[in-house]
């Protein structure tokens, strides 16, 4: 199966979340809108998130998975199978034991917790209490979805990508069901949904296990024994939490400075400007960095190092086709898209300007981050977690050091052009350490096509740009008018896109027709 194949099969699943997801967001506003209870539970749901997406999605899963590649080899064999199996099932004997004892650590600790993410939402007890209860009822999810993520890395490592691409799709739909019980009262609404994060996880590993099982995979539970490979790995999950996790660390930093520096509302606009940004970034980031991983570590582990820089420069064309126009239309166009979408019920005019600020400066930072997921493989494939701890501790720091010398005249805004601002240099780092070591040339054709992709996104940002402020009125209607007229926007933008991209001969139109052909497969 082709990568852009594998690509498209990943993104049309995940896409199908992303769409879940921009419904249950949608209904977050509707029924929380961005106070007291929203503040409340999004502060609840980024903490076994944020744990998540650095440790389980991000260290152990880069840190696993070549390990479990590598151990099936290029060629899978009988042999080499059982290899992997007993080394998954090594793994597997150290890996539950920890969660269960950090989720009792951290059900404990829950309300010296808070205090250190919120500052105690200044003074605010019953806000704080909120959080508290809703915190300990989404943090089960963590040690459930940690082991789906396991699941999943040993799917992917066969190159079945479907089972676990679909697995968000049931946080979606428990989150979507649990408002839809609870409508009618804003705190019973909250409670729900941090309820319901739990049982989605739950949901999510039982799925996973039985794909697993229909795969003729076959663990087992061993006593803990600390083997050279599990030696191995526990020596690459350090390093890779903060090189795989660098953009959630950045996001964590800006939802701890804007609960205790700045006004109530402003994690739920950072909140919600995320999320927007996180549709393009899920589709297309995540199937690059789930697909990319095992591909490149079993070509190094057959020797075949020039089959893996063709892999990353594929991989980097596929991304920023997509990414580019995306990122171009969410900074254009972000007060229309913000109010089409969340504004309604307790989610105010105010709140949808807000929003939209923020959506706008992410978005400069949506191909950075992207592009960091097509480079990072470069560098787990070959067990170097290292390097790209430099380079994030690098963007850590910026993105501080901005966060705090932005908020004072941008205040939340800020916040998000930090992030923007240190995702590129992260990704000027990674590929710079690449180049430098040979693990990565850019090909001439990938180049002139970025580059064309990049002129064709410009035209269209302004094309849509000029038709969102020709068309204002109908922004401003009621909420089926306004859902129209996005509807129009996007497909007014995409036209303009793609054919500029046949007009520039970016990409051929046999080249356009089977990649639209893939996606539809």
């Amino acid at each position: 199966m082709s990568l852009a194949k594998r690509l498209s099969a990943v993104g049309g699943l995940t896409m199908l979340s992303r769409v879940l997801g921009l419904t249950r967001d949608l209904l977050i506003a509707r029924f929380l809108g961005a106070g007291m209870a929203a503040d409340a539970f999004f502060i609840a749901f980024k903490l076994p998130n944020f744990f998540r997406r650095l440790f389980a999605e991000g260290a152990f899963t880069v840190g696993f998975v070549p390990l479990f590649a590598r151990a099936l080899g290029k060629d899978i064999t009988p042999e080499s199978q059982a290899a992997a199996e007993a080394f998954a099932a090594r793994v597997l004997a150290w890996f539950l034991p920890v969660l269960l004892i950090f989720l009792l650590i951290m059900e404990a600790a829950m309300v010296p917790v808070m205090l250190g993410l919120t500052g105690g939402f200044e003074g605010d007890a019953v806000k704080f209490s909120l959080a508290v209860e809703l915190g300990r009822y989404t943090f089960p999810y963590l040690v459930l979805i940690s082991l789906a993520a396991f699941l999943g890395g040993i799917l992917n490592a066969y190159e079945r990508f479907s089972a676990a691409a679909f697995v968000p799709v049931l946080l979606n739909i428990f989150l979507i069901s649990a408002m839809l019980l609870g409508a009618g009262d804003t705190l019973r609404v909250a409670r729900y949904l941090a309820a319901a994060v739990s049982l989605s996880g739950l949901a999510q590993f039982l799925w996973l296990y039985v794909a697993v099982r229909r795969a003729g995979v076959s663990l087992r539970l061993p006593f803990p024994k600390l083997t050279d490979d599990v030696k191995d790995l526990l020596r690459v999950i350090g390093p890779a939490a903060i090189g795989a996790g660098v953009m959630q660390i950045n996001l964590l930093i800006d939802t701890l400075i804007a609960a205790r520096m700045l006004p109530e509302g402003s994690v739920s606009w950072l909140f919600y400007a995320d999320r927007l940004n996180q549709l393009p970034l899920g589709v297309i980031g995540v199937a690059v960095g789930t697909v990319l991983l095992p591909s490149i570590s079993r070509l190094l582990a057959g020797g075949d190092a020039a089959g893996a820089n063709r892999q990353q420069n594929r991989a980097l064309e596929f991304s920023l086709l997509l990414t580019l126009p995306a990122a171009g239309a969410l900074a254009a166009v972000s007060l229309p898209i913000i109010s089409s979408i969340f504004e309604r019920a307790a989610f105010a005019h105010s709140d949808s300007i807000a929003t939209a600020a923020a959506l706008s400066a992410y978005a400069l930072g949506l191909p950075a981050y992207v592009i960091a997921k097509a480079l990072a493989p470069g560098y787990f494939a070959r067990k170097d977690t290292v390097t790209p701890v430099k380079f994030a501790t690098v963007s850590l720091i910026l993105n501080t050091t901005l966060n705090l010398i932005l908020i004072r005249t941008m205040a939340h805004v800020g916040l998000a052009a930090a992030t923007a601002i240190a995702a590129w240099v992260n990704v000027f780092l990674l590929y710079r350490g690449l180049r430098v070591r040979g693990h990565i040339a850019l090909e001439r054709r990938t180049v002139v096509r970025v580059l064309k992709f990049l002129a064709s996104t410009v035209v269209m940002a302004v094309a849509v740009g000029l038709a969102a402020r020709h068309f204002s009125a109908a922004f401003l209607a009621d909420g089926p008018t306004r859902l129209m007229a996005l509807a129009a926007l996007v497909v007014f933008g995409a036209g303009i896109y793609f054919i500029l991209l046949l007009l520039l001969r970016a990409m051929p139109l046999s080249d356009l027709r089977g990649f639209i052909s893939r996606k539809r497969a």
